[in-house]
């Protein structure tokens, strides 16, 4: 899937944008990007995303929930490598039962999809620790307000 068309595909959903260099650090021995570092990238924009809906993990703790990463997944298309100009996309795809983020990571300059993934998070009550069925209303407060501005 192309850069421009993924805005399209998932209109109304709450999308962020983030551009990452692959430093050296992140890449192994045959000079690409070790496979667990995407999950790293992910997670940078997974906080652009939830905070660009005013829900990043301080909002979460304060709204009495816990948002544990129950799945993810990575499927690794092409490599990156060091110096690489990254741009990761991250969409929250469902929130009404578990909080669902989808990424798309591509070489900037190219516009060729290197990864993409997904992450499933479920909320759960800080003050008891029991799984919440269904997102919490705050979620999908946050949401729509994002969907209105």
């Amino acid at each position: 899937m192309k850069r421009n068309k993924i805005e399209k595909k998932y209109e109304g959903c709450p999308i962020a944008r983030v551009e990452q260099s692959v430093p050296f650090h992140d890449i192994d021995s045959i000079e690409v990007t070790w496979h667990g570092h995407y999950l790293k990238y992910f997670e940078i924009a997974r906080c652009k995303v939830l905070s660009d809906i005013d829900y990043d993990y301080p909002q979460m703790r304060s709204s009495g929930y816990a948002w544990p990463v129950v799945d993810a997944s990575a499927r690794y298309i092409k490599p990156a490598r060091y110096g690489d100009q990254l741009e990761i996309i991250a969409v929250i795809t469902e929130w009404e039962i578990q909080l669902v983020i989808r990424y798309f990571i591509y070489h900037r300059d190219t516009d060729i999809l290197l990864s993409k993934g997904k992450t499933v998070q479920v909320s759960v009550s800080i003050e008891n620790s029991e799984l919440q069925f269904g997102s919490p209303e705050c979620l999908s407060t946050r949401i729509q307000k994002w969907r209105n501005r």
